[in-house]
């Protein structure tokens, strides 16, 4: 093994017979490694000493040693492996995080809709949610679970109905943090135009509507047509979010502040208490989609049509396609893009003192944002055909999500929540037909248990060989133990559309660290059992420990001091 930064590694070369009259060479070497050798003159064993370097990229490669005496000549076969060097240091990365501590948690989301309520009913144990350690999970009510059907002269009963909604929000709040954020993500179907969108004519109604959800799971209820409408739950909502995705849902960026403003007032006056998620973007960074085209108007000043309400946190959603012919390689691509986005958010919270301090969360995100349309064609991709997308769920994911949460963390971001729990290979984290484990549901799990945002860790700076297809994350918690991430998403080739990945070996030195008592790792990644998840393995400490991960995936080493 040859360290790209390097640190020579030796082998030695024995040959058998008339040694002193033999010339050992080695041959194949890749670009940016060489050979140092000592001859095996008057003696059988010579040794080979290779050294790479950043020139050569990381990976595996095949040379041949040959051993040459006079017309004779014999070989072996050498797999050199050129390894990522990384090197920890005891220094706190300031400029990374929010001013150098790791502030992100983990969490989960669903869509509560008449195609999947029934999950809890189905599957009513909430444990798999609860050691998954979401916090504040998001609960996105469309088409039947709105629950306002109507709004009759005189009023009636039958106008609501919180049936399919509570079938999922009532489990949820029983579960995690008991503090869900719940989305009012679209209006009820009476109040929107021809197009299926809201009408904005309907404003007054929207707010009244919202008021009422407020007052139904928080405050003792509502009355209507003579009918108390009261959540069973004695756990309240303190976490709401208005709208879903406006800027591809009909609304103008004008039209959302209006209802932001609008709306938000109306909720606090029925609990002055609870807190908001603003905007909620879809973004494909183009279009509408761009949170340019969307972030000036929200934080104009106030007088110029800017956000005049309470604001706690501002949100968007991030996936890395549309369509599942991209390949492995442009869906990795996109995540610088996510990157840049958070810090533009950061930027025009900035330009007003009132929202200088407001966090960013990220409410959605998967590999895949693409959707059976109906008739099994792409909703994204008219006129082709629907497929579903298993880089949601295999070993990708395992590459994937921790580069999505390391950068992100990095830039600040506080929330990440996966879409969604209950789904299939494409979205889910447990599958919503078998109620069983899919490989993405541990890659959260222990991205959250490793990285707790209840006490933030210090992100610890570092240096690495290779950014390009090795992820690097190291943090250090206020006990002094240290977690070091480090997920492989090298691409085996090109047109690979989830394919397996390349194996990586990286060193990780931590001799900079001081002593600890006692290390481990936890890997995930193609070979993970699904139904027990991956188990830790005791390792020797040493000041610098290798890793090795065979293709896609993921490896958390943990130091104990």
């Amino acid at each position: 093994m040859a360290q790209q930064n390097g640190t020579p590694a030796t082998i030695s070369a024995t040959i058998t017979g008339n040694s002193s009259a033999a010339t050992v060479a080695v041959n194949g070497l890749p670009n940016g490694t060489t050979a140092q050798i000592t001859q095996p003159s008057g003696t059988t064993a010579g040794s080979i000493s290779l050294a790479s370097s950043v020139a050569t990229p990381a990976g595996t490669y095949a040379a041949s040693v040959t051993a040459t005496s006079g017309s004779s000549s014999v070989s072996q076969n050498l797999s050199v492996v050129v390894a990522v060097s990384v090197a920890v240091a005891n220094s706190v990365a300031t400029k990374q995080g929010v001013n150098g501590t790791l502030q992100q948690f983990m969490s989960t989301s669903f869509q509560p809709a008449e195609w999947d309520y029934a999950f809890f009913t189905n599957y009513p144990s909430v444990t798999p949610l609860n050691n998954l350690g979401p916090q504040h999970i998001r609960l996105q009510g469309v088409s039947q679970a709105v629950p306002m059907i109507a709004n009759s002269n005189p009023q009636q009963p039958t106008d609501w109905d919180f049936t399919i909604l509570d079938a999922v929000v009532q489990p949820v709040l029983s579960a995690g943090d008991h503090s869900p954020e719940f989305q009012i993500a679209v209006a009820p179907a009476f109040m929107n135009n021809s197009s299926g969108q809201f009408d904005m004519a309907n404003l007054n109604e929207f707010v009244a509507y919202s008021a009422n959800l407020v007052r139904y799971y928080n405050t003792g209820g509502f009355t209507w047509g003579g009918q108390l409408f009261k959540s069973p739950s004695a756990n309240k909502i303190t976490w709401w979010g208005i709208f879903n995705e406006y800027n591809i849902n009909g609304l103008t960026p004008a039209d959302y502040v209006q209802v932001y403003n609008a709306v938000v007032p109306a909720m606090l006056a029925v609990d002055p208490t609870i807190k908001f998620s603003a905007l909620e973007l879809s973004d494909f960074d183009s279009g509408d989609g761009d949170p340019r085209n969307n972030l000036p108007a929200f934080v104009a000043a106030p007088g110029a049509g800017g956000v005049n309400a309470q604001v706690n946190i501002v949100s968007t959603h991030f996936y890395s396609s549309c369509d599942q012919t991209d390949t492995d390689t442009q869906l990795f691509s996109k995540i610088p893009s996510f990157v840049s986005d958070v810090g533009y958010f950061y930027q025009e919270l900035q330009t007003r003192a009132d929202l200088a301090a407001v966090p960013v969360w990220v409410t959605e995100n998967n590999v895949n944002a693409d959707y059976d349309a109906g008739n099994g064609m792409s909703a994204c991709n008219p006129g082709q055909t629907f497929v579903i997308d298993d880089r949601g769920t295999s070993a990708f994911f395992a590459a994937w999500r921790p580069y999505v949460f390391s950068q992100l963390g990095k830039a600040g971001n506080q929330a990440l929540y996966h879409w969604n729990y209950d789904a299939d290979q494409q979205f889910g984290e447990v599958d919503y037909d078998s109620g069983g484990i899919y490989l993405s549901y541990w890659v959260d799990q222990a991205l959250g248990q490793m990285f707790p945002s209840a006490a933030p860790p210090s992100i610890l700076a570092l240096s690495a060989t290779d950014t390009s297809t090795v992820e690097v994350l190291a943090t250090k918690n206020s006990d002094g133990s240290v977690v070091v991430m480090v997920a492989d998403r090298a691409v085996h080739a090109a047109s690979d559309d989830n394919g397996t990945g390349d194996p990586r070996t990286v060193v990780v030195d931590i001799s900079a660290l001081g002593k600890f008592s006692s290390a481990t790792t936890l890997a995930i990644d193609a070979n993970t059992n699904i139904a027990t998840g991956p188990s830790s393995v005791a390792i020797s400490l040493a000041p610098q420990i290798t890793v090795t991960l065979g293709g896609y995936g993921v490896i958390f080493l943990a130091l104990e001091p």
